[in-house]
């Protein structure tokens, strides 16, 4: 039998490959390019326009990451907003927290939803059904711009790279807004590529984010099927003493919030030392 591989498109000359048993699904919706493959080695992978954007083999080391790092350094957020994040899991972490009252998520492609739904169930869980969850499928940047000041304490931005679909979630206007529907120790996050092959990616963006937040950092997470070493979750906030804490109050507030165990990837030492970053990557920040 002839394999059959998954070519990565990300980079023109630079990638990785997976070999794969079956195509799940393949659906051209009016945003992107959307596929779901059957691998031995990964488990199922999605792709949008060519990209891997999760696997599920290694999914928990991002969704851990973009969920608990900010939710835990802020402590008390109630109200969560998610931009992106169509396969759930974000979705799904965020609700672990007991003190989350409210999780809007706000995808722009439905179709994401629906093969997440059907051919990822398990990055999702049960996240979809639960009474603090609002998914709304519809334009981030609108919903966004038209939000209350301070309705959100943190706002999680699982998105693509800053090209097609996702660019617009890079701009001027969508930092500005953030800032503004944000209560007073509010954190915004949001993933700035692998800076080994992406520096003016985390470059730009931290740039961009400097002129509404007084405080713009950046932390990491190693997820395997994101090639080219760390990959970095841009920080910005309204309290520089959030990226701070020690080990042991993170420690307290995951128990607090009865995350603590349930985690493969996160820990309040893996916390605390995301924030420390190779000098290659911080150069790139303000």
């Amino acid at each position: 039998m002839t394999d059959t591989w998954l070519n990565e498109t990300l980079y023109p000359d630079w990638g990785q490959r997976f070999r794969f048993t079956r195509q799940l699904a393949r659906v051209q919706s009016p945003f992107q390019d959307i596929a779901i493959f059957e691998t031995d080695s990964h488990g199922r992978v999605m792709t949008l326009d060519g990209v891997v954007q999760i696997t599920e083999r290694d999914e928990f080391v991002y969704q851990e990451m973009l969920t608990h790092v900010p939710l835990l350094a802020h402590g008390a957020a109630k109200n969560v907003l998610i931009i992106g994040a169509g396969d759930g899991g974000v979705l799904k972490h965020v609700l672990m927290h007991k003190g989350v009252e409210r999780a809007v998520m706000v995808e722009i492609d439905g179709e994401v939803i629906d093969l997440a739904k059907r051919f990822l169930s398990g990055i999702g869980g049960d996240a979809w059904n639960d009474p603090r969850a609002d998914v709304i499928v519809g334009d981030g940047i609108d919903y966004v711009a038209q939000a209350p000041d301070g309705a959100f304490d943190v706002i999680i931005v699982d998105s693509t790279d800053p090209i097609g679909v996702g660019e617009v979630l890079f701009t001027d206007a969508f930092y500005q807004n953030a800032a503004r529907i944000l209560t007073p120790r509010g954190i915004v996050v949001n993933q700035c590529g692998v800076p080994f092959m992406q520096a003016d990616e985390l470059a730009e963006t931290s740039r961009r984010r400097a002129q509404f937040f007084s405080h713009v950092s950046a932390y990491v997470a190693a997820v395997p099927t994101y090639v080219g070493g760390y990959m970095t979750l841009g920080w910005s906030g309204k309290d520089a003493a959030s990226t701070r804490l020690p080990v042991e109050e993170i420690a307290r507030r995951a128990e607090a919030a009865g995350i603590t165990g349930k985690s493969q990837y996160w820990s309040p030492e893996i916390h605390v030392a995301s924030f420390w970053l190779p000098p290659y990557i911080a150069k790139h920040l303000p």
